[in-house]
């Protein structure tokens, strides 16, 4: 039990420290591009359209 109780701590942890970095990089370069995302994302994911749409 306290090894799962660690790794959701050290997950937590984690997501905090990534909030922490957006935040940062918001205030240093302004507000993150929704549609700029939603175009990586569909390259991760291999959608031939999104993919021709972030390029």
């Amino acid at each position: 039990m306290s090894a799962c109780v660690e790794a959701l701590i050290q997950r937590q942890l984690g997501c905090d420290r990534l909030r922490e970095l957006i935040e940062d990089a918001e205030a240093e370069h302004g507000p993150v591009d929704q549609a700029a995302v939603e175009a990586k994302r569909a390259i991760l994911r291999g959608d031939a359209a999104g993919s021709a749409d972030a390029a």
